[in-house]
C-alpha cells in the first residue's frame, strides 16, 4: 500500500476518534436522563436507519451473508453493539466521562496484545513502546483535566468494571472482523453487525418493559440531539471509518488512534466551552501523537 493511501487512512481514523471523543460526554448526559437499555436501543435504531438510508441513497444492496458469515456477524453484533453499549450506558451511571475515557484508553494495549496472542501479529519493540506512550499520554491528558477523577464515588468500582467490559467488547469487535471486512467490505460488515446488535438491544428493552410510550414522551430536544450524535455520527459513520481502517492497516495500528479520544475531548472543551488547556494536557497530547507515529512505523524485517 502506498504512503498516500496510508496517510488518507490515518486522517480517516483521526476523524473517527475525534467523533468518539464526544460520545462520552453525550453518553453521560443521556445516561443521566434515560434508562440505559432504552438509550442504547434508541442509539442503534438511529444508527441502523442512518446506515440503511446511506445504502439506499448510494444504491448499495444489502449483501446476503452465508450462514457462517451470519454467525460471525451475530458475534460482532453481540459484543460490539449489545454488550458494549449496555456496559457503556450503565457504566456512565456510576462514573464520570473522564474516568470512563481513561479506562477506554486501554483499548490499544488490549487490541495489540490480543492480536499478538491470537493471530501471531508481530508487535516489535517500537510498536510496544508506541502503545505504552499512547497509554501514558492519554492518562496524562485525562488526569490533568480532572485530578479528582481517581478518587471516585463509593460504587465507582462497578462503573470501572462495566467500562472494562466495553474494552473487552470492543476488542472482540475489532479483532474478529478480519475475514468479514475482506469478504463483505466495511459497509456491509458494519451494517449487518449494527442491525443484529440493534435487534438484540431492542428485544431486551421490550422484554424488560423499558421501551414504553411514557419513556419516549419524556425525551426532550437535548437528549434527542445527544442520541442523534451517538447514533448517526458516533456509530454509523464512525464504525464504517474504523472498520475501513482495520481492513487497510490492521487492528493494532488502527486501535492506537483510540488514544486520541481524550485529547479530542479536551480540545473541544477548550474551543466550545472555554475550558483551560494546561501544559500537562499539551505534553500528554504530544506523547499520544508520538505513540501513534511509532505504532504505524513499518516494522524492521524479521531476522532469519
Amino acid at each position: 500500500m502506498n504512503a498516500a493511501s496510508d496517510r488518507l487512512t490515518y486522517l480517516k481514523l483521526a476523524a473517527v476518534t475525534m467523533i468518539w471523543g464526544g460520545t462520552f460526554v453525550a453518553g453521560r448526559y443521556v445516561a443521566d436522563h434515560i434508562n440505559p437499555l432504552l438509550a442504547a436501543s434508541l442509539r442503534f435504531i438511529l444508527a441502523s436507519l442512518a446506515l440503511l438510508l446511506f445504502m439506499a441513497f448510494s444504491r448499495t444492496r444489502l449483501a446476503c451473508p452465508s450462514p457462517r458469515q451470519l454467525a460471525q456477524l451475530a458475534l460482532l453484533g453481540f459484543f460490539g453493539i449489545f454488550f458494549y453499549n449496555l456496559c457503556f450506558f450503565y457504566g456512565l451511571q456510576y462514573i464520570n466521562a473522564s474516568r470512563a475515557s481513561l479506562i477506554v484508553a486501554l483499548n490499544p494495549a488490549v487490541i495489540g496484545l490480543a492480536s499478538w496472542l491470537l493471530f501471531k501479529e508481530r508487535l516489535g519493540r517500537t510498536r510496544l513502546i508506541g502503545i505504552a506512550l499512547c497509554l501514558a499520554g492519554a492518562a496524562a491528558v485525562i488526569v490533568s483535566r480532572n485530578p479528582q477523577l481517581l478518587q471516585g464515588a463509593v460504587n465507582a468500582w462497578i462503573g470501572d468494571l462495566l467500562i472494562l467490559g466495553c474494552v473487552a467488547g470492543w476488542g472482540v469487535y475489532s479483532l474478529f472482523s478480519r475475514g468479514l471486512n475482506q469478504s463483505l467490505g466495511p459497509l456491509q460488515t458494519v451494517t449487518w453487525s449494527v442491525l443484529l446488535g440493534t435487534l438484540m438491544l431492542t428485544l431486551t428493552t421490550l422484554v424488560t418493559g423499558s421501551f414504553t410510550v411514557d419513556a419516549l414522551g419524556g425525551l426532550h430536544l437535548p437528549q434527542l440531539l445527544s442520541l442523534l450524535y451517538l447514533g448517526v455520527l458516533g456509530s454509523a459513520l464512525a464504525y464504517i471509518g474504523y472498520y475501513d481502517g482495520i481492513r487497510r492497516i490492521g487492528a493494532t495500528r488502527s486501535g492506537v488512534f483510540i488514544a486520541l479520544n481524550p485529547l479530542t475531548a479536551v480540545i473541544c472543551g477548550a474551543l466550545l466551552l472555554g475550558e483551560q488547556l494546561t501544559l500537562p494536557m499539551l505534553l500528554g497530547g504530544a506523547v499520544i501523537l508520538l505513540g501513534i507515529y511509532l505504532c504505524n512505523k513499518p516494522l524492521a524485517p524479521a531476522r532469519a
